[in-house]
């Protein structure tokens, strides 16, 4: 992989170098050494991409064509294919993933997902007939369209980057959007590869997706506040989907959100310990716990507390992580040293407020090299702990003990100012449904069922988001309903 093959941005069409050739350095989390560069965009950059969206969407037929928007979503997919294997390598080396995850949520499956939102784009119901009325005894014959939103500024983080890029822009542009893509600046290859891409193998009309890489935050401010964007769509932290929330409210333009989480996996009393520890152990080494929807609270009942913390040590003891390119790896590094010593400064302070480490802890000695983290595993924590309350984003699991039966592990379930996603397992499908219904929050997973699909909504409740991303409702998000009523 060289730099000179990742360094551009995509704007109207073409690729093309920051606004007075500015660069930032990629990172390889795994080795600390600089892989390459890219291009650093500005103000300006991202002005002129706005202005491109903006023309693209007034000034062509894009909005108004279907099939071509199938045909060119069509064609992406294609291209992705083609190119999977330098998509691959690229993200094993700036975020650090193990290689085995890009053949599933980090790579492949978003990939095959398009194929689904080119179908849904094909078979969607754009005008509904609602027939005719007398309202005030006016005859009158009543319809609604379906219409894109407009300019989509779409703001995304690090941890997934493209299936989260694909996740909002496929929809958008399904729906005859256009768009402005800001990736976060750790993992830009991601997404200025994309742009490589589009511009040299597909048919994509120019101005229709732009990506400007940066590495100023203040450029995804810029992006939500102008008024010439009529959606932002962002994936990040709680706090800063605040303020992007605050920056959108100037016009009042429209906002989706897909915030962090605090997720608990719950396991009744009858529940089989084996399946709840193997979970629990997927979940939080699963790139090193950087995901929003991870189990990083794991609820015991109180009987049974012992007995499962010993299986979950055990099995984390001797979990494969290392070195990301490794197919036998299971954990990669945190994507940044500012990273890991949040990550360590998470684990002091759980210690410092009662809990024990009962695994892990600090850095792995045998990898003296890379942003590791031990996976760690932290007993005897309060409900309300800090640990217990806040996003942690690295492989720690806070285990707690409940008393009171289901109704109290529910109730600790739902202790938290998040709602993005749980999981219940218990050794009755009917129980665990039952409380799976109480829990508030946007995905439950019950008894280790999977709920990733293209086919899925996902977002949550309260502080974990606004709005569904994925599915027919993620979809819609980017569309706006319009009613008819013509007098006959």
């Amino acid at each position: 992989m060289s730099a000179a093959r990742a360094e551009h941005l995509l704007i109207d069409g073409r690729l093309v170098p920051a606004e007075g050739g500015g660069t930032f350095e990629n990172t390889n989390p795994a080795t600390e050494e600089v892989i390459g560069v890219t291009a650093d965009g500005t103000p300006g950059d991202m002005d002129a991409a706005i202005r491109a969206a903006r023309r693209a969407f007034d000034g062509t037929g894009w909005s108004t064509d279907p099939a071509l928007r199938v045909e060119c979503l069509r064609g992406l997919q294609r291209a992705l294919v083609k190119n999977a294997e330098e998509l691959r390598a690229a993200m094993v080396a700036e975020l650090g993933t193990p290689v085995a995850l890009t053949h599933g949520a980090q790579l492949d499956t978003p990939v095959e997902n398009i194929g689904w939102v080119a179908d849904l784009t094909e078979s969607y119901r754009w005008t509904e007939d609602l027939g005719p009325a007398r309202p005030y005894g006016i005859a009158s014959h009543r319809s609604t369209v379906r219409e894109p939103v407009g300019v989509v500024g779409a703001i995304t983080p690090w941890n997934f980057p493209m299936q989260i890029n694909l996740a909002k822009l496929v929809p958008a542009l399904a729906a005859g959007c256009t768009v402005v893509l800001k990736p976060a600046p750790d993992s830009p290859w991601t997404a200025t590869l994309l742009g490589r891409i589009v511009a040299e193998e597909t048919d994509l009309p120019p101005g229709v997706l732009n990506i400007v890489a940066s590495s100023r935050h203040e450029l995804g401010r810029q992006l939500a506040e102008d008024d010439r964007v009529d959606m932002v769509s962002f994936t990040g932290s709680t706090a800063t989907g605040r303020a992007v929330m605050t920056a959108a409210a100037g016009n009042l333009k429209k906002v989706f959100l897909e915030l962090g989480g605090k997720s608990a996996l719950v396991a009744l009393d009858d529940a089989d310990l084996g399946q709840v520890v193997g979970n629990a152990a997927f979940q939080i080494t699963t790139h090193a716990g950087q995901g929003c929807a991870i189990l990083t609270r794991l609820l015991l009942p109180r009987a049974r507390y012992e007995e499962g913390v010993e299986a979950l040590v055990e099995t984390l003891r001797g979990w494969p992580y290392g070195d990301p390119a490794d197919p036998g790896t299971l954990m990669g590094p945190l994507i940044s040293e500012r990273q890991r010593e949040r990550v360590l400064g998470y684990i002091a302070t759980g210690v410092r407020e009662g809990a024990t480490a009962a695994l892990g802890g600090g850095v792995p000695g045998h990898l003296p090299r890379g942003w590791f983290v031990e996976p760690t595993v932290l007993t005897g924590v309060d409900e309300n702990a800090t640990v217990a309350q806040e996003e942690i984003f690295g492989p720690v699991i806070s285990v707690l003990a409940y008393d009171g039966g289901d109704d109290e592990a529910v109730r600790m379930a739902n202790n938290s100012r998040y709602g993005l996603s749980g999981m219940v397992v218990s050794a009755s499908a009917e129980r665990a449904r039952a409380a799976a219904r109480r829990i508030r929050a946007g995905t439950v997973s019950v008894n280790g069922g999977i709920f990733y699909g293209a086919d899925v909504p996902f977002g949550g409740y309260r502080q974990s988001g606004i709005g569904r991303e994925s599915g027919v409702a993620g979809f819609e998000e980017y569309l706006e309903i319009k009613s008819l009523a013509e007098g006959v």
